[in-house]
């Protein structure tokens, strides 16, 4: 098979959706020898920061001198982006080695019992673990895709589990309250495994505690460890913080791991991770930033970042109504001019419709382009403003950096959840 072969077999195999459930997981994973019993690991949950936290936690491990494997989700310009050795992405040769390895296994399933055939997110894991153990890591960082009680991430048992925020995101799939979302992120949770928890409202800590005692999972509050002053950090925002208390509290649980206070912290103020208050500096001397920020609690948490900028130029574009309305009231308290723009995914909404959402006192500062528009060639952008930040989507994100450093935007790769057959 040719890498463009087996990317059109993964594109048709992505098209078919996502789905919860850990049978199919399951049963791959057995097939090719449970390679997430290879090496220890951390278990990353919760609404918004896991991805921050599971890179903080990454390069604190790696500064002791330790092989790290990293799995997150979504990528934001290449599919190798989710699957990483010591921060290096893997190349799409070996990829595309592992998914066909994995193949065959899929087809036999697809054959003799088609309803465990596993999703794209899930053979994305099972391709995680197989390069994790074939690359000898020495840990490994897993954070969830979706939830975490029927994430196909939860199939093994971690050294330390995290559970970063909880907040109101992807009702449609955890539930309608903010109790019944708690349960599907506190599922992660083990017996004798030590569980940290950052700052999470007291409704769901109530449910954390719960799960806590019914499984015999000891529990550890980052505001306990961190009374006084949380961790420094170079990613900015209060937010960013209380990842970093997360990330050193769970690294400091994780007993085979030893590590020294003093190059953690260090590590901590040394981290990159894209489309996180990304600031890039324009060729013209202008200031452009990127931000992921989709749903109410991450754009509350970033606001304050937005407030101290000076008459911002914001790019907006939001994949569901929920998360838009909250987002546009935020975003017109603090911006000169807001650009809406039409995401290119399937989820999306258009800017049309995001228009509708725009407080009337502002329609007369709001506009309507394309990504390519706003960005036509690398290291160019057409919006005017001395500052300029793009807000709304990780989807977003990777389309203007794409753009932006021209690179092509595998968007047929991009996560688009629906509900599988």
């Amino acid at each position: 098979m040719n890498a463009a072969t087996t990317l059109h077999w993964l594109t048709n195999l992505r098209n078919l959706g996502s789905a919860l459930g850990l049978e199919r997981t399951q049963l791959l994973l057995e097939r090719i020898g449970n390679p997430q019993n290879s090496c220890p690991y951390f278990h990353i949950a919760g609404t918004n920061g896991k991805g921050s936290a599971s890179v903080m936690i990454e390069a604190i491990q790696r500064a002791h001198g330790r092989r790290t494997g990293l799995y997150t989700s979504p990528h934001l310009i290449e599919l190798g982006e989710r699957i990483q050795i010591n921060r290096e992405p893997i190349t799409e040769n070996r990829l595309i080695d592992l998914v066909e390895q994995l193949r065959k296994h899929y087809e036999f399933l697809h054959q003799t019992r088609p309803e465990l055939a596993v999703t794209f997110f899930e053979l994305m894991t099972a391709v995680a673990w197989t390069e994790f153990r074939d690359s000898k890591v020495d840990l490994a960082i897993i954070e969830t895709g979706l939830g975490g009680r029927l994430d196909a991430t939860n199939v093994g048992r971690p050294a330390v589990c995290v559970i970063t925020s909880i907040g109101m995101d992807h009702q449609e799939y955890l539930g309608n309250t903010l109790a019944e979302i708690t349960a599907e992120k506190a599922g992660i949770l083990k017996s004798g495994v030590p569980c940290v928890v950052g700052f999470v409202p007291p409704e769901a800590e109530v449910v954390i505690r719960n799960r806590a005692k019914e499984v015999g999972a000891p529990l550890y509050f980052v505001r306990d460890r961190f009374k006084d002053e949380l961790p420094l950090t170079n990613l900015k925002g209060q937010h960013q913080r209380q990842n970093a208390g997360t990330a050193l509290l769970a690294c400091e649980l994780a007993n085979a791991f030893p590590i020294n206070n003093d190059s953690a912290r260090l590590a901590l103020q040394n981290i990159e991770w894209l489309a996180r208050w990304q600031e890039i500096k324009l060729p013209d001397g202008r200031t452009l930033i990127v931000d992921g920020s989709h749903n109410e609690e991450g754009i509350t948490l970033t606001s304050s970042l937005l407030c101290e900028l000076k008459s911002p130029t914001v790019i907006l574009g939001s994949l569901s109504l929920v998360r838009a309305e909250g987002l546009i009231k935020i975003v017109a308290e603090s911006a000169e001019e807001i650009i809406l723009v039409s995401i290119d995914h399937e989820r999306a909404m258009g800017a049309e419709d995001l228009k509708k959402l725009v407080p009337k006192s502002f329609l007369g500062r709001t506009k309507i382009a394309s990504v390519k528009d706003l960005f036509p060639t690398p290291q160019q952008c057409s919006v005017s403003g001395s500052t300029v930040v793009v807000i709304g989507s990780l989807y977003l994100a990777g389309e203007v950096l794409a753009q932006y450093y021209g690179k092509k935007l595998n968007s047929h790769l991009q996560d688009k959840l629906k509900n599988r057959p």
